[in-house]
């Protein structure tokens, strides 16, 4: 099924539903949730997922798991979706958090092939058999780096929320302190308690996943690099290779 709401599909009598969306540049799907659990795959683009307690970026060929009836919202970078509903009961293991994981190729032949099987399916048929498949191989992904945590304190928050409008990797503590008045060791065990990473590290991933969208149009490593302060390509490659492990490169456009 393609460019379907699933709201019009959700009490259909079947555990997976796989549904394929071809977005708007910069589409934003404001705040909502799902009473099954999403698979939400990127077979372009990119996608920024935000829920309550942080962010998620998804690169291309890449897929967002999200918990059923989390609280988010999507903005779309050129997207174009194949997206798994999935009954609570027939996944299990499905974790409790957005989490982003990487899609082999398997996967994402089968997540093609997904959207094209019928509504009511046949349980017993092959299109059964490749829905079954498809939870298997979802069981089995990896999970990725790609979450961004936002603290709850009101103060804090709006700091980050204006970072992550304009990174720059050459911000320091000793500004943010003195914005909530208060030391830059108390400062590092707020966003410890906060977010469960030092204000420097939240930092620097934050520039490696403002960077993805960008490397994702095909713009050079040299300007993206430069945009988020970087002395120089080297030194951005080496510190978003340290964090994904694998260089800027790997996510230009296929």
């Amino acid at each position: 099924m393609r460019n379907v709401p699933v709201d019009d599909l959700d009490t259909t009598d079947r555990a997976v539903l796989a549904i394929g969306t071809d977005y708007p540049p910069r589409h934003l799907l404001d705040w909502h949730r799902h009473r099954r659990a999403q698979f939400l795959f990127g077979a372009s683009g990119v996608m920024q997922v935000e829920t309550d307690c942080g962010t998620w970026t998804v690169p291309q060929d890449r897929a967002v798991l999200i918990p059923p009836r989390t609280r988010h919202r999507v903005t779309m970078l050129d997207v174009s979706t194949r997206s798994l509903y999935i009954e609570p009961g027939a996944a299990p293991w499905f974790p409790r958090a957005c989490r982003v994981v990487d899609v082999r190729p398997l996967l994402r032949e089968l997540l093609l092939a997904a959207v094209d099987v019928p509504l009511r399916y046949d349980h017993f048929g092959r299109d059964g058999a490749l829905m079954t498949l498809l939870l298997h191989e979802i069981a089995d992904t990896a999970p990725l780096p790609l979450e961004l945590p936002l603290p709850g304190h009101p103060e804090l928050r709006a700091l980050c929320q204006a970072f992550l409008d304009a990174p720059d990797i050459h911000d320091r503590n000793q500004a943010w302190a003195h914005t909530l008045h208060v030391s830059t060791r108390t400062l590092d065990r707020m966003f410890s308690s906060e977010t469960g990473m030092s204000s420097a590290s939240w930092r620097r991933r934050a520039c490696v996943l403002a960077a993805l969208p960008e490397l994702g149009t095909g713009r050079p490593v040299a300007a993206v690099a430069a945009r988020l302060g970087y002395a120089s390509p080297a030194s951005f490659t080496a510190m978003f290779t340290k964090l994904l492990g694998t260089p800027p490169s790997s996510f230009s456009p296929r």
